[in-house]
């Protein structure tokens, strides 16, 4: 049995632009893009910005933003739409992908290599210099207007044989590679977001970039930027620096007991015991 669209995680976003702090030109490059109908492609690790950026940049250039969180269930007919049944007759309902073509908006794709690959397949027409999307059901065929941009991302780190992304799809987009920001930037971005003391923020900052450091630990992925900011919330809020950084920041990063002990001991060097 496959999804509804009601299932899929879509979100239609017309709100203030979230606070975001440019470490490069991934601004100009994604206006770029846009203004001259390029896909565009986004690497990086968990919780480094990626999802904010394309918030940040929806609100910039004032279109409207469908985002798609993907996951192994998710079909074509999840993206583009399908006929549902009420009172006795069949109705068209747009998918996100759809309803971002026939608007004009941005559609984002978030961890694009969980998807199917037949799923997948829908968004070639898209990508190229057609920039179309066959509606096979309706016998429609949309012409993705100008404002229209297909964005996606994944994390290269959980890249397998089994879940990698086909060259044949990578090779239809421009490609940005994000990481974490600088020790300067990621203290911008934990002073702004939460409001902790000054000293706390370097010290968090100090403290992630310690975990980064790491190589004997098994951690599919490090501290992240978002990790840090629930860290700095819950010490903001007025919990003790250890227990915060246990509780939001060590661990979320693990499950192996042996493993948080041995992070413990980096915190307890940042913060005392």
């Amino acid at each position: 049995m496959t999804n509804s669209v009601q299932d899929v995680s879509l979100v239609s976003e017309e709100e203030d632009s979230p606070f975001y702090l440019s470490s490069g030109n991934e601004e100009a490059l994604f206006e770029f893009a846009w203004n001259n109908q390029l896909p565009l492609l986004i690497k990086g690790p968990t919780g480094c910005g990626k999802t904010r950026f394309i918030r940040h940049m929806a609100n910039k250039l004032n279109r409207p933003l469908y985002t798609v969180a993907c996951h192994d269930d998710l079909t074509a007919a999840d993206l583009v739409g399908r006929h549902l049944i009420g009172e006795g007759s069949t109705y068209w309902v747009d998918g996100p992908l759809t309803k971002a073509v026939r608007e004009g908006g941005i559609c984002y794709l978030d961890e694009i290599v969980e998807a199917r690959k037949d799923t997948t397949v829908v968004l070639h027409p898209l990508s190229d210099d057609r920039r179309i999307l066959p509606i096979e059901r309706t016998g429609e065929t949309l012409k993705a207007p100008p404002g229209f941009m297909l964005v996606v991302s994944y994390n290269p780190g959980y890249q397998n044989l089994l879940k990698g992304m086909k060259p044949s799809t990578r090779q239809r987009f421009v490609s940005m590679r994000f990481s974490y920001p600088s020790a300067k930037k990621e203290r911008e971005i934990v002073l702004a977001e939460t409001g902790i003391e000054e000293h706390r923020a370097k010290q968090l900052v100090s403290l992630a970039h310690a975990l980064r450091a790491l190589k004997d630990h098994d951690l599919e992925e490090s501290a992240s930027t978002r990790l840090l900011i629930y860290t700095a919330t819950l010490i903001a809020g007025g919990f003790d620096p250890v227990e915060a950084c246990r509780a939001a920041l060590i661990e979320p990063l693990t499950d192996d007991e042996e493993t948080v002990d041995a992070l413990m001991e980096v915190v307890y060097a940042t913060f005392g015991r």
